[in-house]
């Protein structure tokens, strides 16, 4: 179908289109007229870019536009949840609204809870929540809440109570897990504190057992005489080869060994000894060796040699007693040594033990420390009672309905009925066919056309008639 067809289907049948056309415009208005008006009112929040300093703690600054966006559609999704909802029902005491509770009758025929109805039903359909701007290119950190209901001051008490639920929800959603996270820390503090006490007594007893002391000054002191007790074995021992040697050279010439030689006693001796001797000759020379004083010079030097001989067989057996000596004391200050390693080497095990048992002290004072620093903080936020969304603006009464929209109504209206007018004219024509141009014939019959008349009126076919009549009464 042509649209020059079309053209002359509409002039044909234009009291139909019209027809049409006035009754979907009139019913479009008719009905905006009658729906029942609503009121929209608004409140915005505003959701402050930087983070909760308390939970966050002292390093909290701003966050980046992508955690702030996502942060953003949460906060939505905050607002239009049932928990939101109900408690707006809560603050209104909309449950004891009779129409509500008969609509919520009519609609679920009294099965179900009326509270979360009444909230699903406000939340999906009465609420719109929107950030203001939510473009990659202007991005907004403002919500918008739009409430629509029948009554202009409810409308407005509807978005005022839905920020101020929002805040209050979102205060209690950080709240309540650091209210479980507190008893959580609370009672790890606990567990963990008396298990520092236990390992903190384990050491002092291990310490008073012991005889240890922090400062760790007796494994010095032990350490110290251990070195000591060497130096004296290893100078015993030096002594003791001395006097063994000595003692193995006494076999040969006694008068040779360096203590017969610098014996004082032997050397006085000595002396006397020369000096008897040297009067030996001139005694015998004056008196003869018959002679009494000969004879006495003569036993007086030989008691000299024999005490010279004693001295020296005293003096033999002396180094044979020092060696003696030396081997006992050798013996006693190795077996001295010998048991220093032993309590030095005891001393030690007990440090080592000692040692672990602090570091298990240490580890269960920074666990400690740890939670209980934890548990501070989680203290805090459970008794915060500020959150980083706040109402911006706060709704009022509107003073028009926001639907039924007359004059946008009356524009799809007058599309409609036109729609619906040319629809109804063309859905006439292909009911009731009719001839209006060449190839409407062409098309029927399928043969050419080999001429046709003028349009002939019927107002022209009676004054033809008029004039023939005339002409023939003449």
């Amino acid at each position: 179908m042509s649209l020059n067809q079309i053209l002359f289907i509409l002039r044909a049948r234009w009291r139909v289109v019209f027809g049409v056309f006035g009754a979907v415009l009139f019913l479009v208005i008719g009905v905006s007229l009658a729906w029942p008006r609503q009121y929209t009112a608004s409140s915005s929040l505003v959701v402050d870019a930087k983070s909760d300093p308390i939970a966050g703690g002292a390093g909290a600054g701003a966050v980046s536009e992508q955690l702030l966006a996502s942060y953003v559609n949460t906060q939505s999704d905050v607002i239009a949840s049932r928990r939101v909802a109900q408690r707006v029902v809560k603050m209104l005491k909309l449950d004891a609204d009779p129409a509500l509770v008969q609509r919520w009758r009519s609609a679920t025929k009294g099965v179900g809870d009326f509270n979360v109805w009444l909230a699903d039903y406000l939340v999906y359909r009465r609420l719109t929540v929107a950030p203001v701007h939510d473009s990659p290119t202007h991005a907004s950190n403002v919500i918008e809440i739009s409430v629509s209901w029948p009554n202009a001051e409810l409308a407005a008490a509807l978005a005022n109570a839905f920020a101020q639920a929002a805040i209050e929800t979102n205060i209690e959603l950080k709240v309540e897990p650091a209210k479980l996270y507190t008893n959580w820390f609370n009672q790890r503090a606990r567990a963990l504190r008396d298990d520092l006490v236990a390992k903190q007594k384990r050491l002092s007893d291990f310490q008073n057992s012991t005889g240890l002391v922090a400062t760790d000054e007796k494994l010095d002191v032990e350490n110290a005489r251990l070195t000591e007790l060497s130096t004296q074995l290893v100078a015993i021992q030096g002594l003791r080869q001395e006097s063994q040697s000595r003692q193995k050279g006494v076999g040969g010439n006694i008068e040779s060994l360096p203590e017969v030689l610098q014996s004082p006693v032997i050397q006085a001796l000595k002396a006397d000894l020369s000096q008897a001797e040297a009067k030996i000759p001139d005694i015998a020379a004056r008196l003869g060796k018959n002679h009494p004083d000969y004879q006495a010079a003569v036993a007086e030097i030989a008691n000299l040699r024999q005490r010279i001989a004693r001295e020296s067989a005293n003096i033999a057996a002396s180094l044979g007693n020092t060696t003696q000596v030396n081997l006992r004391r050798e013996s006693d200050v190795r077996q001295a040594l010998e048991a220093q390693k032993a309590k030095v080497l005891d001393l030690k095990h007990a440090h080592d033990q000692a040692s672990i048992l602090q570091s298990d002290v240490n580890a269960a004072q920074r666990d400690f420390e740890a939670v209980s620093e934890r548990l501070a903080q989680s203290s805090l936020e459970s008794q915060t009672s500020q959150t980083n969304v706040v109402q911006l603006t706060t709704a009022t009464a509107p003073l028009s309905p926001s639907s039924p929209r007359l004059l946008l109504n009356a524009l799809l209206g007058f599309f409609l009925g036109g729609v619906f007018g040319v629809g109804a004219a063309l859905f006439l024509e292909v009911l009731h066919p009719r001839i209006r141009l060449d190839e409407d014939l062409l098309n029927l019959l399928g043969v050419p056309i080999l001429g046709k008349i003028g349009c002939v009126t019927p107002r022209a076919i009676a004054g033809v008639r008029s004039s023939a009549m005339i002409g023939y009464s003449t």
